[in-house]
């Protein structure tokens, strides 16, 4: 089992009478199913259904303070702070970036099983283990209390990228992706059947009309990765975007039916030049072009 402190995340903290309500309001995920070792994945988009910024929301337990923990890219935790703050006009809530006091400490792989109440499992797939809210300076303390080799960060970005869970910034832009879009849906980051929040009806237009015809699906690669932002070729035609990529293995936005289309023709798709081979994961719950599954 490792862990690797995030430098990428960052903290934002939700307190207040009113926190639970704003934030089941504004977010795509129901806020009443989240507790201190139970968390959710949700975004807040726009009005027109596209990703502002999307997190993963964790109580905080009353002992500590109460309130939520908002473990979302570190880049953009003033906006998100600053948005939730327009979103809350007489609320009794009160919004702070944590960045500066508090990070994200990742726990992935067989080893000891991790205290209730240290941490909390990441809500998007099981394999991605565990996450834990702590200051920095306690991150390599807190892998020895488990029990768990620390590592660097790029050890748990190709773990994710092995499992195909796309990273905002990379896999996809922020303010130009729909949820869909970013396999949201497919890792319980939309929840259908709660209340109104922002951008719902785009959301639940696409979900009941089955449209997503452009997802980020992973691929695999040999020898050198692509460019993350190039070209995803099927033979001279575009057909979407390379994003992160790690030891053989990547993500990139295609556009399905282009794919399947080309692939009923033989064509191959490449990056760069580089061959690329698709690979349906276990959890992806759609059809696949040309039903592709796991490569070797």
């Amino acid at each position: 089992m490792r862990a690797a402190l995030l430098p990428d995340r960052g903290v934002v903290k939700v307190a207040g009478d009113d926190a639970q309500k704003l934030l089941n309001g504004l977010l795509t995920s129901d806020i009443g199913k989240v507790t201190p070792h139970a968390a959710r994945y949700g975004a807040l988009l726009t009005p027109q259904g596209k990703i502002i910024v999307d997190c993963i929301v964790v109580q905080v337990p009353a002992e500590e303070g109460g309130g939520y923990f908002l473990d979302c890219p570190r880049a953009l935790a003033p906006t998100f702070a600053a948005r939730l703050n327009f979103y809350k006009l007489r609320a009794k809530v009160t919004i702070e970036d944590a960045g500066e006091t508090l990070g994200v400490l990742a726990i992935w792989g067989d080893g000891p099983t991790i205290p209730k109440d240290l941490g909390y499992a990441d809500p998007r797939l099981p394999a991605l283990g565990h996450r834990i809210i702590v200051s920095p300076q306690l991150a390599h303390s807190t892998a020895e209390t488990i029990g768990v080799e620390l590592v660097d960060a790029p050890a748990y970005e190709a773990h994710r990228i092995a499992l195909g869970v796309p990273r905002g910034g990379l896999d996809f832009m922020y303010g130009d992706a729909y949820p869909h879009e970013t396999d949201m849906d497919q890792l319980h980051g939309v929840d259908f059947d709660k209340g109104c929040y922002v951008g719902q009806e785009v959301v639940s237009r696409i979900e009941h009309r089955a449209r997503a015809r452009t997802r980020i699906v992973p691929v695999a690669y040999d020898e050198f990765a692509p460019e993350v932002g190039i070209a995803v070729m099927a033979g001279d035609k575009a057909v979407g975007t390379m994003g992160s990529a790690a030891a053989g293995r990547g993500l990139a936005m295609l556009r399905l039916d282009r794919v399947a289309e080309a692939l009923s023709t033989g064509a191959t798709l490449s990056a760069g030049g580089i061959a690329l081979r698709l690979v349906k994961p276990d959890w992806m719950r759609v059809a696949f072009p040309g039903d592709a599954t796991a490569a070797e």
